[in-house]
């Protein structure tokens, strides 16, 4: 038995429940995982509480994609690991079918990649969603080169930080956006060339200040909602708005017909696009870690609770304080 985090009914933090539950052993092409330290998404938020993109199949129903630790046992045809081995879980299947916020935990072998050397469990369930989420879409879809300007909305998000990061390493501009003062200085410290307080300035204006009038090239944006009309004035032309999230909780316009058809690409983005893709999730395993060995990546880790807390973790996560990651670390 494994102690296994569940949740019997839609609702806030309070219906996660820590059970007793078999961990079971892999079937072809899986792995069992001793869970070390688990990393924390707003999908989960989203999935528990009931508008997620994809809704809760049945009741029990178990939580998270992301996790570091060890490889206990192979299953058939789980070809490339051995038992031992640190490792971590990256998102590419649906927490229908698996999920990782467990002291063990049975996952997809194509879920998993070797974690670097040197990297420990808090880090290694750190780093993956983030830096594969900002690449799949900025470099991997939109090709992304240095000189190119990058507008980042949610930028004190781990993939905030990330995208941070990555435009650095690619010879490209971060913006940052955030909507108060409060995080300001610190996304400053982070590596952003500029921080816009979305309360107090235009967006449009200033992105268009900052390039000399041309326009970002890229818009990396997790909010979606109205924001997306003002976004969208800030591209440059022929650029492209990407969205990869939704947390304004509001229905999205098309900005390309209010604002009279402008050369404007608008994407939606999913990180299952890299990571459910054999080749290209080799790629990106392969940017991401040649950032972490040489410096170029230091995922942020905001605060880390025990996974007894996990309610509390979910409530921290909720009330967006976070600059970073949040990861939850499981004792055995």
């Amino acid at each position: 038995m494994a102690r296994t985090v569940r949740f019997h009914e839609h609702g806030g933090p309070e219906v996660l429940r820590l059970e007793d539950a078999e961990a079971g052993a892999p079937g072809p092409g899986e792995l069992l995982i001793r869970v070390d330290a688990i990393g924390l998404n707003r999908a989960e938020v989203m999935f528990r509480s009931g508008v997620y993109i994809e809704p809760v199949r049945e009741f029990p129903a178990r939580l998270g994609s992301e996790a570091a630790g060890v490889v206990e046992a192979v299953g058939p045809d789980a070809a490339g690991f051995e038992p031992g081995q640190a490792v971590s879980v990256v998102p590419a299947f649906s927490m229908n079918d698996y999920g990782v916020y467990a002291e063990r935990a049975v996952v997809p072998a194509a879920a998993v990649v070797h974690r670097p050397e040197g990297l420990d469990a808090v880090t290694g369930a750190a780093v993956w969603m983030p830096y594969l989420t900002a690449y799949g879409a900025l470099v991997d879809v939109g090709g992304m080169r240095a000189g190119d300007t990058v507008v980042i909305t949610a930028a004190s998000s781990s993939v905030g930080l990330a995208a941070i990061q990555l435009a650095h390493r690619v010879g490209a501009v971060p913006i940052a956006t955030t909507r108060t003062q409060a995080k300001r200085e610190a996304l400053l410290k982070a590596g952003a060339a500029a921080v816009i307080v979305t309360e107090e300035e235009s967006v449009v204006d200033r992105v268009r200040e900052l390039t000399g009038g041309r326009g970002a090239e890229f818009v990396f944006d997790a909010v979606a909602g109205r924001g997306v009309l003002d976004l969208a004035r800030a591209v440059a032309s022929g650029g492209t708005l990407f969205l990869y999230g939704a947390l304004s909780g509001e229905p999205t316009p098309y900005p390309g017909f209010e604002l009279g058809m402008p050369a404007l690409n608008m994407r939606t983005y999913t990180l299952h696009e890299i990571t459910r893709d054999g080749e290209r999730l080799r790629r990106a395993e392969a940017f991401v870690a040649s950032g972490l060995r040489s410096g170029a990546f230091t995922p942020v880790v905001d605060r880390v609770f025990d996974l007894a807390e996990v309610a509390e973790a979910h409530r921290y996560m909720e009330a967006g304080n976070q600059l970073g990651k949040i990861v939850v670390t499981v004792g055995h």
